[in-house]
């Protein structure tokens, strides 16, 4: 449940008022704080409880789950739950030989599109940070990557954080350095090819699985394949 912080805020202002008009005095910082704990005490047994939900795809024949939580919590939540559901599930993040932003720095330092990997393009977003202390952050939006001010950024030690890139004209992505897939869109023409004639349920799932279990490998791939248990991946020198 969620109680909404300028209600909460103003609650504990009219109880701060009416001790100011008893006793003449202003309450101080602690009691304020005081006030609003139990301002929203008063208050949560009238909150409505918030609800969501998760999406998960279990690709059996590729040995592939994924999922579209947002955030490592509510995947650790998801996964926690998947296994107490279906005992002997054994999940393990994919990890690859190339780390992603060992191989976006590369592709971003290529000299032409042919140093790319087949099928997969760089498009015209990303971010990159330093490794220092300042944790200095470069961005870029609606702007060709492919040039001397960006090689520059990372030959002075910039690490890519999130690039947005493109499978076989297909499907939209932005690529982060945790591997994960963001800001998931399929290009024109995608839906029109699957033949769908309705939206909804199925055809969302139909559309999106059958594209997925083909970008999904040829990524791994582009990324020097799956890592070998017990070898390092490597990433990019500091």
């Amino acid at each position: 449940k969620a109680v909404p912080g300028a209600v909460v805020r103003q609650r504990a202002q009219a109880a701060a008022d009416e001790i100011e008009a008893r006793s003449g005095r202003k309450p101080g910082k602690k009691e304020m704080r005081n006030l609003r704990d139990d301002a929203k005490l008063a208050l949560l047994p009238m909150a409505f409880a918030r609800q969501s939900s998760t999406w998960v795809w279990i690709d059996v024949e590729r040995r592939l789950l994924i999922t579209d939580a947002g955030s490592q919590a509510r995947t650790d939540d998801l996964i926690t739950a998947l296994v107490e559901a279906l005992p002997g599930l054994n999940p393990m993040l994919v990890q690859t030989t190339l780390t992603p932003a060992h191989a976006m720095a590369q592709w971003l330092l290529a000299e032409s599109t042919d140093e790319w990997p087949s099928g997969l393009s760089v498009e015209r977003e990303c971010e990159l940070q330093s490794s220092d202390e300042e944790k200095s952050v470069v961005r870029y939006t609606r702007h060709h990557l492919i040039n001397d001010e960006v090689r520059q950024h990372l030959q002075r030690g910039l690490q890519p954080k999130r690039l947005a890139m493109s499978w076989e004209g297909r499907v939209a992505f932005v690529l982060t350095e945790s591997l994960q897939l963001k800001k998931i869109g399929f290009l024109d023409g995608v839906i029109a090819e699957s033949g769908q004639d309705e939206s909804g349920f199925d055809a969302d799932v139909a559309i999106s699985t059958g594209e997925l279990r083909q970008l999904i490998p040829d990524l791994i791939e582009a990324l020097g394949g799956e890592l070998v248990p017990g070898a390092a991946p490597v990433s990019v020198a500091a």
